[in-house]
C-alpha cells in the first residue's frame, strides 16, 4: 500500500487484514470444538462470513493494484467455505433431494472463474501476474471442487455421510486457499517469487484432507456383526 492510495483502498485493506487475520484463528477453533455443537456452528459461521469479507474486499483491490490472480483465487476460496456450509442443508441429496438455484449459481461462477484462471495462467501469464504452473494448479483445484459439487446435484450421492466429508474437506480447502494468498503476499517479499511459496499450503493441506476424510470414512463405515 502507498500513502497516495485512495481512501477506499486503505479502508478495504484494513478490513481485509482484520477479516483475514480472524479467519486464521477461527478455523482451528471451529475444527477443535465438538462437531455439531453450538460453538462449532457459531465459529464456523463467523469463519464463513470472515472469508466472505476477505473475498469481497480482495476482488476490488486486486483490480486496483492490480493483482488479478488474487481476485480469481478469492472467488474459489470463498466458494469452498460457502459450499462447505451449504452442504449441511443438502443432506437430502442422498435421498433424492435437489440443490437450490444459489448452489448452481455459485458453482457455475466458481468453475468459470477457475477455468479463466487456468487459461490465463498458461497462455497469458503476464496478464495475471502469476507463475504459469501455479495458476494452472489453482485453476484446476477450483474447477474440480466446483464441478464435483455440481455433479453431486445431478448424480445423487449414495454415501449417507457424504455431507460430512464435503463439509470438512471444503472448509479445510478454503483455509488452504487463505494461507496460499497470505503466503504470496508476505513470504514472496522475503524469499522471492518461487513456486513453493505459492503451493506449500496445498502440498500440506491436500494430504491432510485425504487423511482426515479417510479417518471419518472408517469411523462411519458400517461394522459387520461377528459370526457366532
Amino acid at each position: 500500500m502507498h500513502a497516495l492510495d485512495p481512501l477506499w483502498v486503505k479502508i478495504f485493506l484494513a478490513i481485509h487484514i482484520a477479516a483475514g487475520g480472524g479467519s486464521f484463528v477461527l478455523a482451528p477453533i471451529a475444527l477443535a470444538t465438538a462437531k455439531g455443537g453450538k460453538q462449532h456452528k457459531r465459529w464456523g459461521k463467523v469463519y464463513l462470513w470472515s472469508m466472505g469479507i476477505v473475498a469481497g474486499t480482495a476482488i476490488p483491490m486486486a483490480f486496483f493494484f492490480p493483482v488479478r490472480f488474487l481476485a480469481l483465487v478469492a472467488v474459489f476460496s470463498f466458494y469452498f467455505a460457502f459450499s462447505g456450509f451449504r452442504v449441511l442443508r443438502l443432506k437430502e441429496l442422498a435421498r433424492g433431494g435437489s440443490a437450490e438455484p444459489i448452489d448452481w449459481i455459485a458453482g457455475v461462477i466458481t468453475f468459470s472463474t477457475s477455468a479463466l484462471l487456468a487459461w490465463l495462467s498458461w497462455f497469458r501469464p503476464a496478464s495475471i501476474e502469476v507463475l504459469p504452473i501455479v495458476g494452472v494448479v489453482f485453476g484446476f483445484i477450483g474447477m474440480r471442487g466446483s464441478a464435483t459439487q455440481m455433479l453431486s446435484f445431478v448424480r445423487k450421492p449414495k454415501e449417507k455421510m457424504f455431507w460430512w466429508y464435503t463439509h470438512l474437506g471444503n472448509f479445510i480447502g478454503s483455509y488452504i486457499a487463505a494461507w496460499s494468498a497470505f503466503s504470496v503476499v508476505t513470504l514472496s517479499r522475503v524469499i522471492g517469487n518461487h513456486w513453493y511459496v505459492w503451493l506449500w499450503p496445498v502440498m500440506i493441506g491436500v494430504p491432510a484432507i485425504i487423511i482426515t476424510t479417510a479417518y471419518y470414512q472408517r469411523k462411519f463405515a458400517p461394522h459387520s456383526k461377528a459370526v457366532a
